[in-house]
């Protein structure tokens, strides 16, 4: 399969898995992934996803059982994709908790499942697929993060367990990128902030945006594959716009 007639000559892998490949983002760069050359997606929901094309490789996983992850990554364990991509998180809880704007809003329970998603989970996705990649050749696993996880860029305040939980995963990935260093010396860590998204997870909040600040889904995708082809070993660790600026830790 070639890459699409126009676009860029981005290295693209032959094989890559997306964990939360139902969601709008995780979704696009499933489509994007196969429309630009790459042969096999493994694409992970909760639900698993229908298999609408023949290059698809559906799995399901739940973020909060890891057993439920360490089955997926056993799955990939004969031939370990190049790229792992975890592309879940949650800004407004299932039952409408959304993020806070005062200390006054905090809530354990909220923080604790807030945590959980945004943190917790891609941890746990790391810890069973990163000891499959092969010492020998790149690799690539990115998560999706946010600027508002950045502790310097901070000007704002607010939304306290969506930012912490972030700057955690940050933190993790870092964490990562050095201990895998001492072994793979030509894999990539890094987190992808992917801007503001015409998705679910942004759809409470798209009426306050200032005009041209939202972007599709597709859109996005590409940017953040073309990001991901470009980085080498010593950009392991770091976090990244979907234009492949560097977000301040």
């Amino acid at each position: 399969m070639t890459e699409e007639v126009g676009k860029p000559q981005t290295r693209i892998p032959q094989s890559a898995a997306v964990f939360g490949a139902n969601g709008g983002i995780g979704r696009a760069l499933c489509e994007r992934l196969i429309a630009r050359g790459c042969t096999t997606v493994h694409a992970g929901s909760r639900g698993g996803v229908e298999p609408h094309d023949d290059h698809i490789r559906p799995f399901a996983f739940d973020l909060t059982n890891e057993s439920s992850i360490a089955q997926a990554a056993k799955t990939m364990r004969d031939q370990p994709p190049e790229w792992i991509i975890v592309a879940s998180g949650v800004l407004t809880l299932a039952d409408g908790t959304g993020p806070e704007r005062t200390l006054k809003r905090l809530d354990p329970a909220a923080m604790t499942e807030v945590f959980a998603l945004n943190t917790i989970g891609p941890a746990i996705i790391a810890k069973h697929m990163l000891p499959l990649m092969p010492r020998e050749q790149r690799f690539v696993l990115a998560a999706l993060s946010a600027r508002v996880g950045s502790i310097s860029d901070n000007g704002l305040g607010g939304w306290h367990s969506y930012r912490a939980s972030k700057a955690a995963l940050n933190m993790l990935l870092k964490n990562f990128a050095i201990e895998m260093r001492r072994t793979h010396p030509d894999g990539v860590v890094a987190g992808l902030h992917p801007g503001t998204v015409d998705t679910r997870l942004s759809e409470p909040f798209q009426s306050n945006l200032p005009e041209g600040q939202l972007t599709e889904a597709q859109e996005v995708a590409d940017m953040l594959l073309d990001v991901l082809g470009s980085l080498n070993s010593d950009d392991s660790g770091k976090v990244f716009d979907y234009a492949g600026a560097e977000v301040p830790a």
